[in-house]
């Protein structure tokens, strides 16, 4: 078993073909709180992808999960993130739109992904596409403003990572975005607030 990397939250493992995902305790938490949290978020995650399984969105097909370990079993997407990718090519139109159209899918689907960044996206080895992965701040929201808010981490995502390639890219992000999500011209509008209210805040 060999570690991939390790977060905030949980260390990934790679076992062959498998990735095991464990939440890890935190000293700074009372243990009852700790457990809780962590219980929560592993079967709210594991929820997440079998929804997405049953959707066949490009996202790792969950194996198993046990929230006695607090670990979720998934298969491994073998790849490069596109961030890489972006930072050594030229191809942000394309994929930019292809980011757009598959939030699209999952706002439609009430899922927000809620960390929505190209570290966080795999350029498929084997069919060229987007996978997206890490879904362990994912959540059900039928709500406009959770799915604006989710667009507004997307928009500081580029802009913070691929500035040499915005604003075209979340604008490509957005056209795409319109083209699976009937909901979309709300969510944009309310996504012009969120942005008004972060400006706001820097201002203070």
């Amino acid at each position: 078993m060999i570690k991939l990397s390790q977060g905030a939250e949980a260390i990934l493992y790679k076992d062959n073909a498998a990735v095991i995902k464990e939440r890890f305790s935190k000293a700074y938490r009372l243990q009852h709180l700790d457990d809780s949290l962590r219980k929560f978020r592993t079967r709210r995650e594991a929820k997440v992808l079998t929804k997405l399984g049953e959707m066949d969105f490009p996202a790792p097909k969950m194996q198993s999960f046990s929230d006695k370990r607090m670990s979720i079993v998934m298969d491994f997407v073998p790849g490069e993130t596109l961030k890489h990718v972006l930072k050594h090519g030229d191809e942000f139109h394309t994929f930019a739109k292809e980011i757009g159209q598959k939030v699209g899918i999952l706002h439609k689907e009430n899922i927000v992904h809620g960390d929505l960044t190209t570290s966080n996206m795999i350029v498929n080895k084997k069919n060229h596409q987007l996978t997206f992965i890490d879904f362990g701040l994912s959540s059900f929201s039928e709500k406009i403003e959770d799915k604006a808010v989710d667009l507004f981490l997307l928009d500081r995502a580029l802009e913070g990572t691929h500035f040499e390639f915005y604003p075209e890219i979340f604008e490509d992000a957005l056209k795409g975005y319109e083209e699976t999500n009937p909901e979309s011209k709300d969510i944009i509008n309310r996504l012009e607030e969120v942005k008004k209210r972060g400006r706001n805040k820097k201002r203070d």
